[in-house]
């Protein structure tokens, strides 16, 4: 039951919304949330939390960049984001620099996808949402960042 209502959240949330948008189009909204997220750290003091909220959106993001290789034919790994997290002992600017790099890498995969053609209609799975499509995924990496950079102050 719940896994219906995941998938059903997915298809109105992460899919539905990328249905008519190029990839082009998604890698420029990567762009301009990165830009907004990296002038608010930018702002923010060194902290514990604000360390463990950076990481975290880093590790999913990397965790997602491998799903999105899966496009490019890449064997899928089922595992879990952890893994992906950058060191607990990465300081703050460090950290920083990660979320800038690992955006990067993030739009540079949406050209790569563009450039291989890549089906747009084959599906990866996500482990909580289900099956995503390449489009839904780069929409679940923005939202994901976006929403826990809220959570630092």
């Amino acid at each position: 039951m719940l896994r219906t209502i995941m998938n059903a959240g997915a298809g109105l949330v992460l899919e539905r919304p990328t249905r008519r948008k190029s990839l082009p189009e998604l890698a420029e909204a990567l762009a301009k949330s990165a830009q907004k997220i990296e002038a608010s750290l930018a702002k923010l003091p060194d902290s514990a939390m604000n360390r463990r909220v950076l990481s975290h959106i880093i590790g999913i993001e990397r965790w997602g960049q491998s799903r999105l290789r899966v496009f490019l034919g890449e064997p899928l790994v089922m595992d879990e984001y952890d893994g992906y997290r950058p060191p607990r002992d990465a300081s703050w600017d460090e950290l920083r620099q990660a979320f800038t790099d690992t955006r990067r890498r993030t739009i540079e995969l949406v050209h790569q996808l563009q450039a291989a053609a890549s089906p747009l209609d084959k599906k990866v799975p996500h482990n909580q949402f289900g099956p995503l499509t390449c489009r839904a995924w780069l929409r679940y990496l923005d939202i994901h960042a976006r929403s826990e950079a809220r959570k630092m102050r």
